[in-house]
């Protein structure tokens, strides 16, 4: 079963949430880190979760720029329907 509603809402700002700490986390353990290893690892890892974080984000807007223009298409300037049919 698929959460839709406020159950998908607050599902996403768990992931969000969940993001932002892991993020956290990596950099307070890259910079208490001595080993020069290591803090490479952690800034990496903190490097790849922002940018999950930030497709996340962007996937978001798209879904609801998607949701407000129904005659879009998901191609770049591709449309469903023609002019006259959204009319």
């Amino acid at each position: 079963m698929v959460a839709s509603g406020p159950q998908q809402t607050k599902s996403r700002e768990g992931v969000i949430l969940a993001l932002n700490v892991a993020i956290e986390a990596m950099n307070l353990a890259k910079d208490v880190s001595s080993i020069p290893p290591a803090k490479a690892v952690f800034g990496s890892v903190s490097f790849v979760l922002t940018m999950i974080r930030v497709s996340f984000l962007l996937a978001r807007v798209d879904r609801l720029r998607a949701e407000m223009d129904p005659g879009l298409d998901d191609k770049p300037g591709g449309l469903r329907r023609t002019r006259a049919g959204l009319r």
